[in-house]
């Protein structure tokens, strides 16, 4: 089976200096890969790349066998939808009106969105239980709220492969529970291809089906969460002390901070 994306020896940075060193990964339909990784690590600077906001200086990146830097913009967009760390919108946009961005692939130059177009984002919204919020101002909502409805516009694109840059960074345990299990349905119910980037080493772990562990712009280990979330790996990466157990639940591992003094 050929993958969905392939990241093929990529390098790339900013100002002269790469923060992606050769970095090569290969991702599959209806794969759930978390990205990981202490801070400096080249996590957004490589889910930047994968969504075209970035060029590389060596190496490529195929979407369906296709170099993603020949594809139109718009064509792209198509296929592949991005959703960034920062959920403010700048403008006091409704629910319904953030969600119809998501179709601005889909139209040619002045077109209206058309009955087709609101119907699949109600379907957007709806998945993301934010149907009943259509009409209200996004910034007048909870961070919760706000985060389901940009993921909203994100579907509305209609895509194959989604790209998350920390989706629960700003969010309680509750909404980011609530978050993660929306991704989750998304991908087995809808085959929706993910690529996230977390910092909570334990949502990764209970909920991707592989992890991508970088350090320094390199990808350290990568497999499934039992591979990649040992003790030893842990430690190496982020310089701190670790117990690793199961998860009673999810039978998955389950990482236990240290603290140097008790």
């Amino acid at each position: 089976m050929k993958p969905l994306l392939r990241i093929a020896n990529l390098s790339a940075g900013y100002s002269g200096e790469d923060i992606i060193r050769g970095v090569s990964l290969e991702i599959n339909a209806g794969d759930f890969i978390g990205i990981i990784g202490p801070n400096g690590s080249g996590k957004t600077t490589l889910l930047r790349l994968c969504s075209k906001v970035l060029r590389p200086r060596k190496g490529k990146i195929y979407f369906d066998n296709k170099d993603i830097f020949a594809m139109d913009l718009k064509g792209f967009c198509r296929k592949v939808a991005f959703v960034s760390q920062d959920i403010s919108t700048g403008f006091s946009f409704s629910v319904m009106e953030l969600a119809l961005m998501g179709r601005i692939p889909h139209l040619k130059r002045l077109q209206f969105e058309t009955r087709k177009d609101i119907e699949i984002c109600e379907k957007a919204l709806a998945l993301t239980d934010s149907l009943g919020l259509k009409e209200k101002i996004v910034n007048e909502l909870s961070a919760g709220e706000r985060q389901r409805a940009i993921i909203s516009r994100a579907l509305a694109q209609e895509p194959v492969l989604l790209l998350l840059d920390e989706p629960t960074a700003h969010l309680d345990i509750g909404h980011q529970i609530q978050v993660m299990d929306l991704l989750k349905k998304l991908n087995h119910q809808n085959n929706l291809t993910i690529i996230m980037i977390l910092h909570d080493l334990n949502l990764a772990s209970a909920y991707c089906n592989r992890i991508c562990l970088l350090d320094n712009g390199n990808i350290f280990k990568e497999g499934q969460a039992e591979d990649v979330l040992t003790y030893k790996n842990i430690e190496a990466v982020y310089k701190t002390v670790v117990l690793v157990n199961t998860n009673p639940v999810t039978k998955r591992p389950n990482v236990v901070l240290v603290p140097k003094e008790i």
